[in-house]
């Protein structure tokens, strides 16, 4: 396929994307129908219900990503009727190019487009997930060195920080934080925070700040005092997390930490000199 046309039918397929007034963005069938060389709309229709098939079966709801809409046509004599159409998602696109007919040009450059522009969308939802673990783990550590620095302000030393904070660890996950290292094989040397889901980055950060502003407002001036809320605190959230389905020492560990940190940082250089790169 030239290179023209690949860049006029990506032009024309952007062009043809709306929004709702929630942001939501979409394509009509009957738009889509022109866009992939369907002059008819029956045969267009029979795409189309292929491509329902193929999200049911693949998990989703159909009302999520087909619409079902009417609006009015003006036809020849100038006078308008009511059609029926749907309002499709960047997903149902795709299914929809997947079971069209390849011979036709437009099908075979939108099989490929959406396909490409899914997985794109894929990869910075991956990202900004990846983005928003990141900022836990540097919150937790923020947290941590002020719950170092109270314990150091009222007790006149913080030799203690490490043990009250591996009370709070056993008192989360029911597990000692040596038992969690070994479960997510976490090299003895590193915090096992560096490895933690972020909904445990969050939960253990809650715990740390209950226990800051606790120690201060109650003025606890020895380690058996703020161990023993610490690990009030951690038992509270884990209660929390259980009575909602999650079981933080059944949870799998995240990618190091350190790694995440070092991939994101590459790709913000790659992109400032490509911006069209997305790596995987």
């Amino acid at each position: 396929m030239k290179k023209e046309i690949i860049h006029t039918l990506t032009t024309t397929f952007e062009a043809h994307a709306q929004q709702t007034e929630e942001g939501v963005e979409f394509w009509l069938a009957r738009d889509l129908q022109h866009l992939l060389g369907y002059k008819e709309w029956r045969n267009f229709n029979l795409v189309v219900n292929k491509a329902k098939t193929a999200c049911e079966v693949s998990g989703n709801e159909i009302a999520d990503h087909f619409v079902d809409v009417n609006k009015m046509v003006t036809i020849g004599s100038g006078s308008q009727r009511e059609v029926n159409d749907i309002m499709l998602t960047r997903y149902a696109c795709y299914l929809i190019a997947q079971n069209g007919d390849p011979q036709k040009n437009e099908i075979a450059f939108a099989q490929t487009y959406f396909a490409l522009q899914t997985r794109r969308a894929e990869i910075i939802e991956k990202r900004i997930q990846e983005a928003e673990r990141i900022n836990a783990r540097k919150k937790l550590t923020t947290s941590e060195k002020e719950m170092s620095n109270v314990i150091y302000e009222q007790t006149g030393g913080n030799e203690n920080f490490g043990i009250i904070r591996s009370k709070g660890d056993q008192a989360l996950f029911g597990k000692t934080t040596k038992s969690m290292k070994a479960r997510w094989k976490v090299p003895g040397s590193r915090p096992l925070a560096d490895f933690a889901p972020t909904i445990i980055l969050k939960a253990k950060d809650f715990a740390t700040e209950i226990t800051i502003h606790n120690a201060r407002k109650n003025k606890m001036n020895n380690e058996k005092q703020i161990s023993s809320e610490h690990i009030t605190n951690n038992k509270a959230v884990r209660n929390t997390l259980i009575n909602r389905g999650i079981r933080p020492e059944e949870l799998t560990p995240e990618e190091d930490i350190k790694k995440v940190e070092r991939k994101l940082d590459k790709e913000k250089r790659d992109s400032q000199s490509n911006p069209d790169k997305l790596s995987e």
